[in-house]
């Protein structure tokens, strides 16, 4: 006896990948570009608020990356302006977004880490989010359009 055919059967030939890369990561990238425009203008009011009193924040001890608290605020500023403008080159398709995104991610994570005294579940709560941008924009793969 012979096997039936099966003419809906692949013939042996795979094929590769789609290039466009899997849905969550093409969502994730989306998503990662309005995080960091949200995350960027959070961080701009947690500079503005550290930076103006410096005593809404708790006050710690000896602390090994101890820095002003203005201090803090200058580099959250910054970090949230650059931020902002980093999402909104991601959400509309720009090729240098992605890569100033990662690495403003990982700025962002580091410096987190270094604020967790002054502000601890928030600061937790931002490198899980961090975390994540830096995923969705490192797993995304932008659709090429054949000509």
């Amino acid at each position: 006896m012979t096997a039936p055919s099966h003419s809906g059967a692949p013939s042996g030939d795979y094929r590769s990948a789609p290039t466009g890369g899997s849905a969550w990561a093409n969502g994730g990238a989306v998503f990662a570009g309005v995080l960091m425009i949200v995350n960027g203008f959070l961080a701009v009011f947690q500079g503005v608020a550290a930076i103006s009193k410096d005593d809404v924040y708790a006050r710690i001890g000896n602390y090994v990356y101890k820095i002003n608290l203005t201090g803090w605020g200058w580099i959250l500023l910054v970090l949230g302006v650059i931020a902002v403008i980093a999402g909104a080159g991601i959400l509309s398709g720009a090729g240098w977004a992605r890569g100033v995104g990662i690495v403003l991610a990982s700025l962002s994570l580091m410096a987190q880490f270094l604020f967790l005294p002054y502000a601890p579940v928030w600061s937790v709560i931002m490198m899980a989010i961090d975390v994540f941008v830096i995923w969705a924009l490192a797993t995304y793969e932008p659709r090429t359009t054949g000509r």
